[in-house]
């Protein structure tokens, strides 16, 4: 007679018990993009789904995950393909929850006490995640349009947006507005030019980074163009 035996595939538990930059960068990447799912037999599961198939790959290889990438395509309104990992463990679930990070953590999205040489790490998570960078010109009609770099956290809480400004500006990187966003269930946290320098500076050039290829390229690389090509 043939059993089915279950394949356990192998993962670091521990990796949310203790400070570290690797795991400072997944839990602010996790608030941005990842979830809880429990299903009906009681299975835990904590997921991470994005567009970016190569930084998931990284932060696989940081939890020393085998579980495997899995794709799926949208084709509405205009035609994506997302990655996911899905990892099964009701311990790190547990871990994750005395963090702050529930099943519903859309609205309730919490900052945990972070320790202060980790808070780099946390900050480029979510903003790779949630977080937007754009450069252009503005006042296009005087001779000398100004050249401007501006970016942006967003969520559906409020208090997490709150919370998040009041640390930037403790810390010196000075915000713009915070506000909701028309006929959208979320808000945005702005931040203008000396705002945005000198929080490029905080996530990629503060302390023990650790980076383990746990950033995403192509916004680094627009503040790096911006730095460059400033007049």
């Amino acid at each position: 007679m043939n059993f089915f035996v279950p394949v356990h595939k192998s993962v670091n538990k521990n990796f949310f018990k203790k400070w570290t930059p690797e795991m400072a960068y997944v839990l602010g990447f996790f608030a941005a993009d990842g979830y809880i799912t429990v299903n009906r037999r009681g299975g835990q599961y904590w997921c991470i789904q994005i567009k970016d198939k190569e930084l998931l790959e990284n932060i696989k290889k940081v939890v020393s995950s085998e579980h495997k990438i899995s794709i799926r395509i949208i084709k509405k309104p205009a035609k994506s393909i997302l990655y996911r990992i899905q990892i099964g463990s009701v311990e790190m679930c547990n871990d994750l929850r005395k963090l702050g990070y529930s099943e519903r953590k859309t609205k309730s999205l919490a900052i945990p006490n972070i320790p202060d040489e980790y808070f780099p790490n946390f900050v480029r998570g979510y903003f790779d995640g949630d977080g937007n960078v754009w450069t252009g010109l503005i006042n296009k009609k005087r001779i000398t349009p100004n050249y401007i770099i501006t970016t942006c956290f967003t969520s559906c809480s409020f208090c997490f947006l709150y919370k998040l400004k009041k640390k930037f500006e403790h810390i010196g990187i000075e915000c713009g507005k915070l506000y909701k966003l028309k006929d959208k269930q979320c808000h945005r946290l702005k931040l203008n030019l000396q705002g945005s320098l000198k929080l490029y500076d905080f996530m990629y050039n503060r302390g023990d980074q650790g980076l383990s290829g746990l950033f995403l390229e192509r916004k680094k690389r627009i503040f790096e163009i911006f730095i460059r090509l400033r007049p």
